[in-house]
């Protein structure tokens, strides 16, 4: 049986991908093998816990390998959205807040779009938790959510 193929959804050269990986051609035209895409999500992961901070080269990899998500979840971090209370973390989105719980999360987009088989696709909700949780950039809080609910 063959492995699964992914089509990466931004139509972009890659640029930023190590050596074996490195094409230069539309993003869209590209067929790779969702377990070479999983070692360039580890590589951006490992670029940041090393690097303990958003740097551009981080910043590409990652929109590189997730997209516009990619560019929402980092978007979030900057904006210091990621919450951590004793029972979640949560996600301030601009109309709601979601819980995410490792690579799931309570949005629709997690719901209803994502393929639960590949590593790298994630809701931007969950990438940045990914990301902020590697640059200790997710805000505190010493109490329930489920409590922080209830007045919301």
């Amino acid at each position: 049986m063959r492995p699964r193929m992914r089509m990466p959804r931004v139509s972009e050269p890659v640029l930023s991908t190590p050596p074996q990986l490195r094409l230069c051609v539309p993003y869209r035209a590209l067929a790779v093998d969702a377990s070479r895409w999983s070692v360039v999500t580890e590589d951006w992961q490992a670029l940041l816990s090393e690097a303990g901070e958003l740097t551009p080269e981080a910043v590409e990899r990652i929109t590189a390998v997730h997209g516009d998500r990619g560019a929402r979840a980092i978007e979030a971090v900057a904006e210091e959205r990621v919450k951590e209370y004793r029972d979640f973390t949560v996600v301030v989105g601009h109309t709601e807040e979601y819980v995410i719980e490792g690579r799931g999360c309570t949005c629709k987009d997690s719901l209803y779009n994502l393929d639960e088989s590949d590593p790298t696709d994630l809701c931007w909700h969950a990438l940045a938790v990914m990301i902020a949780r590697r640059i200790d950039a997710v805000d505190h809080h010493d109490m329930w959510y489920s409590d922080v609910r209830e007045f919301l």
